[in-house]
């Protein structure tokens, strides 16, 4: 007797993508079921904003007429706003300012306190302090730190006559103490992650390295470094987000004087956008400029993961 074979239906089609047997099914759909809770997180308040702010992007509106429909003006506006382009060159600078100094001052801390010394636990825990300190208040803090006349680094300076420098006035100095307290209050943070990455290094490969007659730097530099550079990677790429994020620090360090700095000195893209949110309520535009602000983290991280293979080793495991 010949059996008609019918064509499978929807839900069997899902069921077989989901495994081959009964068992491989049932895990699979566990799985997606302990993701779910994040999955849809991310989509409701990552997703959905962002698909909001490219549909606010191409219209004008100032939350209190209609918002009207202009296309891609916008993004035109932003080619000859020199604004825009001052905040975007003064958020690279803090980039080319904070990345490799965060990225070298964590590695060193992580390899001071990976070695077997007394109270490397305190030590640890006093760098990692800043990481879970208010942004705010260490920014407060570090604003009377740096005060022209009565601030701790003024008296620490004035021997060499750097006494009373306006850190936070001066156009061309800025963005320094800004970017010291975002490698400050980041730098805990990093050294735990590079003190995971080092801990991670199999202790035969330094064994083997002493019998080749490696010194310490031949061993950092040949079994330390290769070992570490996905960490290193995974660091590089955390301090440039953060980096294009800066905001907290610009919004409470230039408060006191002129905001954002004198003539937008210390204005980066996350200030900026806020600055035209907020302060001329055009909502249109910072969509705009998030969206960029959006478009250049993903093309940033995107262009390491590309190029990661030139540099980054990982250990193959074995089969």
């Amino acid at each position: 007797m010949i059996t008609e074979s019918r064509p499978p239906t929807l839900a069997s089609r899902a069921l077989s993508w989901l495994g081959p047997t009964p068992l491989s099914r049932r895990k699979a759909l566990w799985g997606l079921a302990l993701i779910a809770p994040n999955t849809l997180g991310l989509f409701f308040f990552f997703g959905i904003p962002v698909l909001m702010a490219f549909s606010t992007s191409l219209q004008e509106w100032n939350a209190i007429k209609p918002p009207r429909f202009i296309g891609l003006d916008n993004f035109e506006r932003m080619i000859s706003d020199d604004r825009f382009a001052q905040a975007l060159t003064n958020t690279l600078k803090l980039i080319g300012l904070t990345v490799p100094l965060e990225v070298l001052l964590a590695l060193g801390v992580a390899v001071l306190l990976n070695l077997p010394l007394r109270g490397r636990n305190v030590l640890r825990t006093a760098y990692f302090l800043p990481v879970v300190t208010s942004t705010v208040a260490a920014s407060v803090v570090w604003t009377s730190i740096l005060q022209p006349r009565y601030g701790i680094v003024s008296r620490m300076l004035e021997p060499v006559g750097l006494g009373e420098t306006k850190w936070l006035v001066e156009p061309g100095l800025v963005l320094i103490p800004i970017a010291a307290v975002a490698i400050w209050q980041r730098l805990g943070f990093d050294m735990i992650i590079f003190l995971a990455g080092l801990q991670s290094i199999p202790a035969e490969l330094y064994e083997a390295a002493v019998i080749d007659g490696a010194g310490r730097w031949g061993r950092f530099r040949h079994v330390t470094l290769p070992m570490l550079s996905p960490t290193t990677f995974l660091v590089v790429v955390l301090a440039i987000i953060n980096s294009f994020q800066i905001f907290d620090q610009v919004y409470v360090m230039t408060l006191r004087t002129v905001p954002g700095g004198v003539g937008g000195s210390a204005t980066t893209l996350t200030y900026y956008l806020y600055r035209r949110a907020f302060t001329h309520s055009e909502f249109g535009y910072a969509s705009a400029i998030a969206l960029v602000l959006f478009a250049l983290i993903l093309f940033v991280t995107v262009f390491q993961l590309t190029i990661q293979r030139y540099w980054v080793y990982y250990e193959a495991e074995e089969g």
